[in-house]
Parts: C-alpha cells; structure tokens; sequence
C-alpha cells in the first residue's frame, strides 16, 4: 500500500474503532525499567512560537503519562533527523515519533525502524513513501484545507471587486509538507477566479527574519500587492515589519491572512494589521501519548489522525485572544 498521506477535510476521531493500519512490534525499552514506554521523538527544529508550543505539549504530555522521552531538535536539517532515528533504533526505544522536516528521503530509515520492529508515528507533517506498513499512523492537521481556508477568506474579501487582486506568498519550508499544501490548497480555491493572481512567491523558512526580508523584496519589486498569504503566522509578523518601514499600513494597504494562530498573530488582528488567521493546533500531546500507548500494546489505530480548528478574523480576534495558550 502506498502510504503516502492524503488530506481529508473532516477531523479524525482518536479511536481503535477506525479503520486501522497494523501495529509493529516494539523495542524493550531503552532505558526504562520494562514498564515504562521509552518514546523517541524527533522535533523539526524551534523555527517559530507554533513550533515551540508543539515541543512544550509533547514534554509535558510525556511526563504527565509516565511516558520516558528522549528528544531531539533536529534544527530543520534532515539529516539531523535521520542521525536521530538511527540513535533510537541503537537505543531500542519501544516507539519512534517525528515530525518530518521535508516529505520525501525517508524510505531507507523508515525500513531500519520497521526491520528493527519498532513502530513509527508521524506527527504534524507528511512523507511519500511507496513502502508498505513503515509507519503506524499520522497525527496532525489538514495543511490543503488549511490552505483552501486562506483561500475562502480572500474569495470572500474581495467578492466585490471587479479590480485584478495582486498577491505575494510567503511560503513555508522547500520540500516540507506544510508549505506544499498550503501552497495548493491556496492556489485551487483562488484558481476559480481569474481576477486573483499570485505575482510573487518564495520561501521564507516559517522564520519571522525570513518573512521580514522576503517582504522587503517583494515590496522593492511589486508597488501593486493586494494580499499577502503567509504560510505561518511568524513569517506573516515579520512581513508586516517590512510594510510599516515601507510606508504602508498592515491590515489596510496590504491584507494578510496566515496560518497557525499564535497568540501574536491574534494580538496583531486585534490591532488591525492582520485580517484572517487560519488555525493550526500545536498542542497534541496528550493524543501523541494516547497514540504511543495504543501502538507500543499493539492495538489498531486510525491511519491518520486530525486535530479539530477554527478560522478566525479580526471581529473575533480580541475576544479569542485569552483563550490562546500558544
């Protein structure tokens, strides 16, 4: 079977009920004392507030289950990632999660992980892989429709005008699952009206630094940009610095809808310099864990497993801000 992952646009439900895909059998527990779950786990790196708030639940998930973790940062570079993966297959853990930092270049330490029989668990993005049976499961959020959210907002917003929308993309990560399909999930719905054109996209690394400068060129090139769409709020925060220093109010001369939902994206909607904000939910780590235990005692799970979130706008987004706890 091929289990490269498609986006679906319902959430999943965490139950053994769901259609399964089979569970491997596990190592024996590193360093634990035989009862504990051993779980090494591979972070894409602290690229952004989104990032660090995913690592945080994790850890606190972990140690609120019993649950022996052994982390890594992989700094966005692949091979850091797959270094790890090696280490907790020499360690023995009894379960390998991670969350890949590009799609594709897996195949060979994913087959290490399932020879050595211990199962994998991918958490918030994607691989393509035409292998069989080297990952139990996935756990994360629908970047297309993510994508196609950002894309109803700009449908939405200039319905009625019969004027060209010109717009700047600010795209996540090369290679990475999420900048690939918020990219397309973006570019179908806008797709349907020929009045919106994306005039510049490039990649700025999910990195404030990143948006703030790739900004800064698209303004030098392009004195006609409607929108900008930004593929994480961090790049959209350090967009909008770049817009200030050119003159241009935020939210007014340029909109701008992002992805993620930080709490400084809500404070900027709240002060009027960004105008949509597509969720994206960091904070699944008590399903990490509940996933970890499922597969480590052999149950079937779902194959792929989504998290519930919203999109908010400005009217919404002083009332919300409270309740971000990211």
């Amino acid at each position: 079977m091929n289990k490269a992952l498609s986006t679906t646009a319902a959430a999943v439900a965490l139950t053994a009920a769901a259609a399964a895909c089979g569970s491997g059998g596990g190592g024996q527990g590193g360093d634990g004392d035989g009862d504990t779950i051993v779980l090494g786990f591979s972070q894409v790196g602290a690229e952004s507030g989104w990032r660090t708030a995913n690592t945080e639940s994790i850890k606190q998930a972990a140690e609120e289950a019993g649950i022996e973790l052994k982390f890594s940062d992989a700094q966005q570079q692949q091979e850091n990632q797959i270094q790890a993966i090696r280490s907790f297959i020499q360690q023995d853990v009894d379960v390998i999660a991670f969350s890949p930092v590009v799609e594709s270049g897996w195949d060979t330490v994913l087959a290490e992980a399932r020879n050595a029989g211990i199962p994998v668990v991918l958490t918030d993005r994607a691989v393509e892989t035409d292998q069989e049976d080297v990952y139990e499961t996935f756990l994360g959020s629908d970047f297309v429709e993510e994508g196609r959210n950002a894309g109803r907002w700009a449908v939405e917003e200039f319905a009625d005008s019969d004027e060209d929308v010109n717009i700047v993309e600010l795209q996540g990560t090369t290679g990475s699952a999420p900048a690939i399909d918020r990219k397309e999930g973006f570019a179908e719905i806008i797709g349907e009206d020929d009045k919106f054109e994306i005039i510049a996209s490039q990649d700025g690394e999910f990195t404030r630094a990143g948006g703030q400068e790739v900004m800064q060129a698209f303004l030098g090139s392009h004195d006609d940009i409607d929108v900008l769409y930004a593929h994480n709020d961090d790049m959209a925060l350090g967009a909008i610095e770049s817009i200030e220093a050119a003159g241009l109010e935020p939210g007014e001369d340029i909109k701008i809808v992002s992805v993620d939902g930080i709490k400084d994206a809500f404070q900027a909607m709240a002060d009027g310099k960004i105008n949509q904000v597509v969720e994206c939910n960091p904070l699944i780590g008590p399903q990490l864990m509940d996933l970890v235990e499922q597969v480590h005692a052999g149950e079937e799970v779902p194959e792929r497993v989504e998290v519930e979130e919203g999109v908010f706008g400005q009217d919404q987004a002083e009332e919300e801000l409270p309740n971000r706890e990211y």
